[in-house]
This record gives C-alpha cells, sequence and structure tokens, in this order.
C-alpha cells in the first residue's frame, strides 16, 4: 500500500444491481485504505466486480439507505469515512483534493458538490445545479438520520466544504427512472404516514408547484428539453407519493378487503 493519505480512508459503498456502475465508482477512488460495499443480494455481477477492486463485500437486507450506511460506517476501520452511491465517482480533481484534506487538522467532515447528468446531459438548474451533500468524515464523526427517503448525514463536529465535484449518473435510462420513481414514491408515502401527514389537498397542490419551482423559479428551462422533461416526471414523482399515500390509508380503513 503507498503511504497517500488516501490509504487512511474506508470507501463506503451501498449496491444493488450495479454491474455496470460499480466499477467506474470504485476505480475513481483508486488508492483508498479500505473499500467497504454492503450489498442487497444483488442477481448481476455487482459483487463480482466489487470484489475484483479488493472490497470486502457484506450481504444484508435492504430497509432503507440510512439503515444501510449506518450498518455499513460501523464496520469502517480507517480514520476518515467517504461515501458514494454506486452511481457516483470522484472526479479526478476531487481525488486530489481529498487526498490533501484528510491531513488537515480542525475540521471533521466536508460537503461536496454533485454534478448531475440526467439521460447524458449536465443538469445545471432545476435545483439539481447546487446539490450539496456531507460524504467525507472522520470515523465517529458522522451518522445517517434514519428515515425511509432523504436521510441526511448528522456531523458531531465542524463541517468545510471542497471545490471539486463528485460525478452524478443515476439514471441509466427512462426504465431505471421510472423503477426508482416507484421505489422511492413508496418510500416517500411511509415516511410521511409515520408523520401523519395527509394526501388531500397536496395531492393537488404539490405536483404543479413542485414544477413550478423547478422549471421557472430554479430556471428549469434554461436546461432545454432534459430540464423540462426532469421537471415534468420530478411533479409526477411528487403526485405518485401522495397517490400511494391515499392507498395505504385506504387499506388501513379495510378497502383491500372490500369485494370488486
Amino acid at each position: 500500500m503507498s503511504d497517500s493519505p488516501l490509504g487512511n480512508i474506508s470507501l463506503v459503498v451501498v449496491t444493488f444491481n450495479e454491474e455496470e456502475s460499480i466499477a467506474r465508482c470504485l476505480s475513481s477512488a483508486d488508492g483508498v485504505g479500505e473499500i467497504i460495499v454492503v450489498d442487497s443480494f444483488s442477481t448481476d455481477r455487482t459483487v463480482e466486480i466489487a470484489r475484483s477492486f479488493g472490497a470486502i463485500v457484506y450481504q444484508r437486507e435492504y430497509i432503507s439507505a440510512a439503515d444501510q450506511k449506518n450498518w455499513a460506517i460501523g464496520k469502517a476501520s480507517k480514520d476518515w469515512i467517504l461515501i458514494l452511491d454506486a452511481d457516483e465517482s470522484l472526479s479526478p480533481q476531487l481525488r486530489e483534493e481529498v487526498e490533501k484534506v484528510v491531513s488537515v487538522e480542525g475540521v471533521d467532515a466536508y460537503k461536496i458538490r454533485r454534478r448531475n447528468e440526467f439521460f447524458g446531459k449536465v443538469i445545471n438548474h432545476c435545483g439539481w445545479g447546487n446539490d450539496w451533500v456531507t460524504r467525507l468524515f472522520r470515523r465517529g464523526k458522522g451518522r445517517y438520520q434514519e428515515r425511509m427517503v432523504h436521510e441526511k448525514l448528522i456531523v458531531d463536529g465542524k463541517t468545510s466544504r471542497l471545490k471539486n465535484v463528485i460525478e452524478h449518473k443515476p439514471y441509466k435510462n427512462l426504465t431505471d427512472y421510472f423503477d426508482k420513481l416507484v421505489d422511492y414514491a413508496k418510500r416517500s408515502a411511509i415516511q410521511m404516514k409515520s408523520e401523519d401527514r395527509s394526501w388531500f389537498p397536496q395531492i393537488f397542490l404539490n405536483p404543479p408547484a413542485r414544477f413550478i419551482r423547478m422549471y421557472l423559479l430554479q430556471l428549469g428551462f434554461l436546461d432545454g428539453v432534459h430540464g423540462f422533461i426532469l421537471c415534468t416526471l420530478a411533479s409526477f414523482s411528487v403526485f405518485l407519493k401522495y397517490a400511494f399515500l391515499k392507498e395505504s390509508e385506504k387499506l388501513d380503513s379495510g378497502g383491500a378487503s372490500e369485494e370488486n
């Protein structure tokens, strides 16, 4: 192993059927001292590819991203932890920056901006152009909120920001987008139900409000047709989570047992 400060980092990645992206993710962090992959019983070559990079692979039932990541964090042994999703990678500039900052005292965590692609185009607006996530932190200083969606890393200490970006390519194609959209909407409904939130009248108000915010207020129209499609699909995602919330209320009231 080299004397690079990267050797003092545990890379943590949560996976499920990510054979198309996991190699790009892991190779972008070449030189880290430890790779921990927590996999939800993938049926493709994800585990095989991860192990070819020297990853320690655990397989565990998926409950939520927060639950999976917190469990994985507990397996890390290095002084610093770097969290990446399987569809993310470090830009070469970010990798060099990370190598420098882990030797700096007085900072416990770093926020990093994600450069998000949507079907081959970098999205600079729609709210995606200002997407900061805390992904690099000292071991023992960070833990995720236990939520079904929108999990946030809670840091015990000082946080700073890095200059360079994580490259994020979240969707392989439209089918992959809809698969993730449905899963996200269902999990959002579970989270909203736990918070005693109602589907009415939000199901009528929030979807168009989301489109207006992203497309007009956050200048999504400047991203061209990709921006329009993204904002439209995001609006539909909001509608869908309230539809699932309504469905869950019907099931709770005995609607599932009614004859058609």
